[in-house]
């Protein structure tokens, strides 16, 4: 949003705008054509469109390096790959999924949904959006060519001190994830931000907060999850670097500082952070079981509330990371009764998912078989998780592979499964037509079993003593043949994507065509086109109804009076969603690209000298004024648009 000028509220009516005010919506939401067009877009449709698509080609670089790991790791005392390849590998692949498509790829959709869930135009400040994918794409791409000139980050995603500090990782390396760490911490920070505004200021009239689809509480959840777990991170990161780079010593023992104090900033935000990725999940599936079982999804409060409570649960967690530290046992206790705990919130949404579907008409589509799956691989890795909250287990199998698989377990039965059964339910919305269901199918089937077949055996092998992030092994030991089982099935989940991506290039010129509501869903986002015109809808809905699509319709059915020339949009009260105000967002434009990219300069430039810090501040403030610096003209639109009744 800008400091153009709010004027009241419009009035609401059932009066269908003219075709002329449908045309000029257009030319209005509308981003300008061509390379620099494209380079100025903020329409966040396009803007989640390219984060999705990044965050999925993240997500493939990372699979890759997975499978060059299980590939060297497939038989004992292997010399496919050597230990520093090998350390940049897991590394890389860690700081990928964790940190480039986990937590970007559900914003992304969020970016994308809740706008047209929550019946407005846009997301809150636009242009700001734009900034934050310039922002994610500028930082993977710089950890990737750090990669391939053999500078990649090489002491874990998780950069524990001493090993990550100057003594034992010289050279840039570690900087470049540190600064990585700084990109995502921006990104995130300022979509969290982007999302509550939305969803707080800008709701269709009558969308009160007890009407809200739970997809978008999941995110309003998570957003503020982000923003009080980032700066955490944000302070581990920087002391890191600064002792790397300046000679600070907030981790160093014999100045004073302490390596455990890394772990409790880390892991403060690295716990939480994997709520930021299954908080969203959840969302996800509540809407694709309400519309696959035809039912509402029973206990919405009892959701609401779990949700809420999950995020304030995973903050009172982090400690369990760090068992086998020197840490007070009763203090221990407690983080184990807190990990306990947070699996009653959990418990209470599969029993509310569950009866929805005792009591639906089932429509056993790809959706709902990824969702199915869900329920299966989250509770394995929620059981195994119970297990690591004991701290006699925990020491146990503490840096086990036993870990390694309750960890994808969580993750990926918690979030990637969901992740995909999202995109085969929206995927006609996003593109006007049907992924094909025979590769759905096979894309479920294969991914399921290759998943269970390379995870599993880990619990085993991490029972049977084989430790993490080891490069090879000897014939002795006898770990040869599961880890052979696992990296079959990792070669079998390889496949799988490779048939979800034909499905999603096949689908976009040959699949079935949609229309509006091919699933009969019930939230608002079916109400319009698919894909959605520029303007999302050609006259904004009034909300009646939790599940607005499988409601009547009464009067008043839309808004009216909203300018059709200009970025105009509504903004409601934040309890109950009634009309409050309307406000004019701003133009597309080049600037904050350009800012991101000088944005990218500094960062990348305080790798190799402090003095980047002072020198790289100047573009960077230069492109940020000409970006909020008012146009004249635009100033002249918005006076006039106030003097309008």
């Amino acid at each position: 949003m800008s400091d153009a000028a709010v004027r009241p509220h419009p009035a609401v009516n059932s009066v269908p705008p003219t075709r002329e005010d449908i045309e000029n919506l257009e030319r209005a939401w509308s981003d300008p054509p061509g390379f620099v067009g494209w380079l100025s877009a903020i329409n966040h449709k396009a803007i989640g469109r390219r984060f999705i698509v990044t965050a999925f080609g993240f997500f493939v670089a990372g699979g890759l390096l997975a499978a060059l790991m299980r590939l060297q790791l497939a038989r004992p005392e292997s010399k496919l790959i050597g230990p520093d390849l090998y350390n940049q590998l897991f590394t890389m692949h860690g700081s990928t999924m964790m940190f480039l498509f986990a937590v970007p790829v559900m914003q992304a959709v969020a970016v994308y949904l809740v706008p047209l869930m929550i019946g407005t135009r846009s997301v809150a400040f636009p242009r700001m959006n734009a900034f934050a994918f310039w922002i994610f794409l500028f930082g993977g791409v710089m950890l990737y060519v750090a990669f391939v000139l053999n500078v990649g980050p090489d002491a874990g995603w998780f950069a524990y001190v001493p090993l990550s500090g100057p003594q034992y990782s010289p050279g840039k390396r570690v900087d470049f994830w540190a600064q990585l760490i700084t990109f995502t911490e921006l990104s995130g920070l300022l979509e969290a931000i982007i999302l509550v505004t939305t969803v707080f200021k800008l709701r269709a009239p009558g969308m009160s907060l007890n009407r809200i689809p739970l997809f978008v509480w999941g995110m309003v959840v998570t957003a503020f999850m982000v923003m009080f777990a980032m700066p955490a991170v944000m302070l581990a990161s920087t002391a890191l670097i600064t002792d790397r780079l300046v000679g600070t010593h907030f981790f160093n023992p014999a100045e004073g500082g302490d390596p455990i104090l890394w772990q409790h900033l880390f892991w403060f935000f690295g716990h939480p952070e994997v709520y930021f990725i299954f908080i969203p999940g959840l969302g996800f599936l509540s809407a694709i079981i309400a519309t696959f079982a035809r039912r509402p999804i029973y206990g919405y409060t009892a959701m609401v509330l779990s949700l809420i409570a999950t995020g304030f649960l995973a903050f009172g967690l982090w400690v369990h990371h760090m068992f086998a530290t020197n840490l007070p046992e009763l203090g221990k206790s407690f983080f184990t009764a807190a990990s306990l705990m947070i699996a009653i919130p959990s418990a209470v949404q599969i029993f509310c998912w569950i009866a929805t579907l005792w009591t639906g008409k089932l429509n056993f589509k790809t959706p709902l078989l990824f969702v199915l799956a869900f329920f299966f691989i989250l509770v394995m890795g929620g059981l195994t998780g119970l297990m690591l909250a004991a701290v006699p287990i925990d020491l146990q199998v503490h840096d086990t592979y036993f870990v390694v698989a309750h960890l994808h377990y969580v993750l990926i039965g918690g979030a990637v499964f969901p992740l995909f059964g999202a995109i085969y339910y929206w995927y006609p919305k996003f593109t006007g037509r049907l992924m094909s269901e025979r590769l759905g199918k096979w894309n479920f089937w294969l991914f399921f079993i290759g998943f269970n077949v390379a995870f599993f055996p880990m619990h085993v092998l991490g029972m049977q003593g084989m430790p993490r992030r080891v490069y090879t092994y000897s014939a002795e030991m006898g770990w040869g043949p599961l880890n052979a089982l696992a990296s079959l099935g990792a070669l079998v989940i390889a496949i799988s994507v490779l048939l979800f991506v034909v499905n999603v290039f096949r689908s976009l010129r040959h699949g079935q065509i949609a229309g509006n509501d091919p699933w009969g869903g019930n939230t608002l986002e079916w109400s319009t086109a698919s894909p959605p015109p520029a303007c999302n809808w050609p006259a904004l809905p009034v909300v009646h109804a939790r599940d607005p699509m499988w409601e009547p319709w009464p009067e008043p059915t839309h808004v009216a009076g909203l300018a059709t020339e200009s970025r105009e949009v509504l903004m409601t009260t934040v309890l109950d969603g009634r009309p409050d105000s309307r406000e004019s967002f701003p133009k597309p434009t080049i600037w904050p690209f350009v800012t991101a990219l000088a944005t990218t300069v500094l960062f990348v430039g305080t790798i190799f000298t402090p003095w980047a810090l002072i020198w790289g501040l100047l573009p960077v403030g230069i492109a940020a004024t000409i970006w909020f610096w008012p146009r004249r003209v635009d100033t002249a639109k918005h006076l006039a648009l106030e003097r309008q009744p």
